[in-house]
């Protein structure tokens, strides 16, 4: 039979989890931001439990000698699994993406019998989501058989299963002449600008109602946003045009709330879920950089979300002097990006039923 899961416990790491800063809004080196958020994040959320994910580590019941890796299933105990989503667009599929499979994938996504990194990857175009209640199901799914889920609930009154879920879009970023645009880039030095994100910018410019990811986009973005970002410019206070950056931020945002509430149908008192959602900004024959928008947690009955806000008429940008050179941080309703409030939503618990 299950033990009874010990909340407490795991409270205990929540509460603590919820007291560490974290920066939103701000151009900043896609190292800085995956150790300094994402991973530190989440290792606060697991600290003090045996990391099982590799799958030597599930190998206890077979019949062969390979049971001597299976874990010891007795002791306080925590299975990960990650899900990712990436623009389709092969300008976000390089070296910000090998990064993020380095520092965050390799420390949660589970790992097959070869070594190879098994993650939940999910590239629709424009990056968010093409559906929160899918893929959320579709990774709580494929974490643990019911053998498996079955000793771990069964070992120790402690041991839970963690949902890692890191949502991304992107933003191209140029300096032609002395100025800045955001919205496009270029695929090397001898190519011509082009759009990108091209699903969220062909969404604004020139929206065709038959095109689906153009429909899905309006409404990632809601129906008030599609509006105003395609009628509408949103400026920097000395004149850089930073709409396109905003509308991905946005896309991004809408995505780690629904699917944030898609997984309180998924897991069960003893899943913990974490999220995030960021935009990386494309940069020709230069480091990408990544703008960490938000950041939620589902356990316990309680969603909590703290991310800049949805709603693009309140968004307002401006360059400081970072790192040695001039990075956009993005506001949102005159709030500061390193103290934002942190939304609290209750559901019904779903209990495992074993």
């Amino acid at each position: 039979m299950p033990l009874p899961f010990d909340a407490a416990a795991a409270q205990k790491r929540i509460d603590r989890f919820w007291q560490l800063p974290a920066s939103f809004g701000m151009e900043r080196n896609a190292y800085h931001n995956y150790l300094n958020e994402i991973v530190s994040d989440r290792y606060a959320l697991i600290n003090g439990l045996q990391l099982l994910r590799d799958e030597l580590q599930f190998a206890g019941a077979s019949p062969s000698d390979m049971r001597v890796c299976g874990a010891d299933l007795s002791l306080p105990s925590v299975v990960t699994t990650l899900a990712y989503t990436n623009c389709g667009d092969r300008i976000h599929q390089g070296e910000a993406t090998k990064r993020y499979r380095d520092v965050v994938a390799s420390r949660f996504a589970t790992l097959s019998e070869i070594g190879e990194l098994k993650l939940e990857a999910f590239f629709p175009a424009g990056g968010g989501t093409d559906n929160g209640a899918t893929l959320a199901h579709v990774t709580v799914a494929h974490q643990m058989d019911e053998l498996l889920r079955r000793g771990l609930y069964e070992g120790n009154s402690q041991s839970m299963v963690l949902v890692a879920i890191d949502l991304k879009t992107h933003v191209g970023r140029l300096e032609e002449e002395g100025k800045r645009i955001y919205g496009k880039t270029r695929e090397s030095p001898w190519r011509e600008p082009r759009a990108a994100c091209g699903a969220i910018a062909g969404a604004l410019s020139s929206y065709h109602p038959h095109n689906m990811i153009h429909r899905r986009i309006r409404d990632d973005l809601g129906e008030k946003n599609f509006q105003y970002l395609s009628s509408l410019k949103i400026f920097t206070d000395d004149g850089i045009d930073i709409t396109m950056a905003v509308a991905a931020a946005i896309v991004a945002i809408r995505g780690i709330r629904n699917t944030a509430m898609a997984m309180t149908q998924e897991i069960d008192e003893r899943g913990l879920a974490h999220l995030t959602a960021s935009t990386t900004v494309n940069r020709p024959s230069r480091d990408d950089l990544v703008i960490y928008l938000a950041r939620a947690t589902v356990f316990n009955g309680k969603v909590r979300i703290q991310s800049l806000g949805t709603k693009a008429e309140l968004y307002s940008g401006k360059l400081i002097e970072y790192a040695g050179e001039k990075r956009l941080q993005l506001s949102y309703n005159n709030l500061n990006g390193d103290s934002l409030p942190v939304e609290e939503i209750p559901y019904r618990v779903r209990h495992s039923g074993l």
